[in-house]
């Protein structure tokens, strides 16, 4: 058996609201309404992802619905008064879109999201067609895996090829997603390794190393 690598297609949410570029404006506020969402992808063709529209893009024509801007400051935020007197997806949308590929492991969908901070992303596969839309929620969801499973896995992927000569010797206890490893090792030189794998099982919390010299006979 192997380890069990998750990717964003496990934790995804496959049931979408995506809106056409030729989406009214309140036709996108109800879809967010309606599915209790903050942002909404915009797609094109065969539901090929171009683009994203957030709460925040919508905002802009409530927040200069009765303001009148300067010179200085529609040059100053030229985007944002532009979005103001938009009406269709295509000229609300941040473009091109930030998305993260079906088979991306969850860290790597964590980075996209802290680099172009975002709290969700459509999901696409190779021909960039939408097949999912992945939150910080959903990154959270690998924490749940229950502790026996997480033991088991340490054990069978850390423990027994780490300390192929007496792997029983060896203690893993799970609670809350913190994993204790515990017991007396001959060669002290691999514990930190034991330790790194051990935190690096997805759904770990947190690694307790209690590993000691084993006394001479």
């Amino acid at each position: 058996m192997t380890a069990q690598h998750f990717t964003v297609a496990d934790v995804m949410t496959r049931q979408v609201v995506a809106v056409r570029r030729d989406a009214g404006f309140k036709e996108i506020v109800a879809a967010m309404a309606r599915w209790k969402v903050t942002a909404v992808p915009v797609v094109e063709g065969a539901d090929r992802v171009v683009g994203v529209v957030s709460e925040a893009d919508l905002l802009a024509k409530e927040e200069f619905h009765d303001h009148r801007t300067g010179m200085i400051e529609q040059r100053r935020r030229l985007d944002a008064t532009a979005k103001a007197g938009a009406r269709r997806a295509e000229d609300l949308m941040a473009a091109p879109a930030v998305t993260v590929g079906t088979g991306a492991s969850l860290p790597q969908a964590a980075r996209l999201m802290a680099t172009h901070h975002v709290k969700r992303l459509p999901v696409v596969d190779e021909d960039g067609t939408l097949r999912g839309i992945v939150s910080r929620a959903d990154l959270l969801k690998v924490f749940l895996r229950p502790d026996r499973d997480l033991a088991a896995e340490v054990r069978r992927e850390v423990v027994e090829p780490l300390f192929p000569d007496a792997p029983r010797r060896i203690g893993v206890t799970v609670d809350g997603g913190v994993v204790t490893l515990s017991g007396e090792v001959t060669d002290t030189a691999v514990v930190p390794l034991a330790a790194r794998l051990t935190r690096a099982v997805e759904g770990v919390v947190d690694v307790r190393c209690e590993l000691t010299p084993r006394a001479a006979p």
